[in-house]
């Protein structure tokens, strides 16, 4: 075992040169960084913008270098981290950042870049977060954190080590979003683009003709005496993408008749209420992954009556173009925070393809779950092999 002594990462870097957009002619573009442009799985720069000098958001003022280190300081994106690549050499990184600039006879870019992916360093910006709204540590905090620090030779081979291990798992992560392509395309190819319906398809349904439509329980309400137990519900962070995150499943005191009233059956689709209005027609089918579980007030449970749709059809149509339009133009907004209601939900419009057509839909799209299922056993492999790996590096056993 080697012992890596520990210094503050503000003893091994540099500060980056700053930039006012005050200062330039008003029609010059530049590349911006901001925390939605990193990707907190992958952590790359995955969608930098082209930005207006004139329209220059006032977080706009650090110009990055190829190899910089970029630390996100505002939950909940602690764990977006980033190194600069070169063709972003020269960018403009928001003050979200703390950006690390490595002296290069001290402290090698990829060593430094691996620990802050680690959970200890994660864990520790987060237990030194302040503020009840918008939790966030300062630059000052990052830079005194201290990092394992061994000889430069034995940092670019422990770096080496755990890039090939993160290039293994970089592919794991590229072949999941391919499947998702390909996904997307067999719908297409099935049944044209929704929004201008190429095929002709029946439109002049909606979806209150031919599914059962409710919000669910409400937290907090008045059980006057009744007897209740403790069930499972699903919150709107349950609720994804066409995926459902059942890692942390909370319980409510229910009566019978709520439970009754609420239990979730196979096939029905859980639409979140709101929020960012991106996310607008976000949903996902119920398979009875838990049994005996309910859905909270916030998140809406449609239950098809009829044959003509299936569950997997109406999920992708309303995940579409052609659902997040209805309701993005339908949706009551205020400050970023978009909402639909039952009504809303109810008068949406559907297309009704040949039931045939969407039963091959749904035989081609779980070949491609199989083969995700597939590949993200081998990503959960990899990540505990990642993870092993950050551990003995840093911990001076690698």
């Amino acid at each position: 075992m080697t012992e890596h002594h520990l210094v503050p990462i503000g003893d091994l870097v540099t500060a980056p040169d700053t930039w006012n957009p005050a200062r330039v002619d008003g029609d010059t573009t530049f590349t911006y960084v901001d925390l939605a442009a990193v990707d907190q799985n992958s952590k790359v720069i995955a969608t930098p913008r082209q930005v207006l000098a004139r329209e220059a958001p006032s977080r706009a003022r650090q110009v990055v270098a190829h190899r910089d280190v970029l630390v996100s300081t505002v939950r909940p994106n602690l764990n977006a981290v980033a190194l600069v690549p070169t063709s972003l050499d020269r960018a403009i990184a928001s003050t979200g950042f703390c950006v690390l600039r490595p002296n290069p006879t001290r402290l090698d870019s990829s060593y430094l870049f691996h620990w802050v992916k680690t959970p200890e360093f994660v864990s520790h910006m987060v237990r030194r977060a302040t503020g009840a709204s918008y939790p966030a540590v300062s630059d000052r905090t990052v830079l005194s954190s201290e990092i394992p620090l061994p000889p430069l030779p034995e940092q670019q081979r422990i770096a080496q080590t755990l890039d090939q291990a993160d290039g293994l798992r970089r592919k794991r992560q590229s072949a999941l979003t391919r499947l998702d392509l390909l996904a997307r395309s067999i719908f297409l190819e099935l049944f044209g683009d929704p929004v201008t319906n190429p095929h002709g398809w029946p439109e002049d349904t909606v979806l209150d003709d031919v599914a059962d439509i409710m919000s669910g329980i409400t937290k907090g309400r008045k059980l006057a005496g009744g007897a209740t137990r403790e069930v499972p519900y699903l919150a709107v962070v349950n609720v994804q993408d066409r995926r459902l995150d059942l890692n942390t499943v909370k319980t409510i005191e229910a009566t019978e008749a709520e439970i009754s009233r609420y239990q979730l059956k196979l096939g029905d689709l859980l639409l979140t209420e709101g929020g960012d209005p991106d996310k607008l027609g976000r949903g996902s089918l119920w398979n009875e992954e838990i049994t005996e579980c309910i859905h909270q007030n916030h998140i809406f449970r449609v239950r098809l009556a009829q044959e003509r749709i299936t569950p997997l059809f109406l999920n992708w149509l309303i995940g579409s173009e052609r659902g997040k339009r209805y309701f993005l133009k339908s949706a009551k907004q205020t400050t970023g925070i978009a909402s639909i209601n039952l009504r809303q939900l109810r008068a949406f419009p559907i297309l009704a393809p040949p039931l045939t057509l969407q039963q091959r839909f749904a035989t081609a799209i779980e070949c491609v779950s199989a083969l995700k299922a597939e590949v993200q056993h081998s990503l959960a492999t990899l990540d505990g092999l990642l993870a092993s790996l950050q551990h003995r590096a840093f911990g001076g056993e690698l």
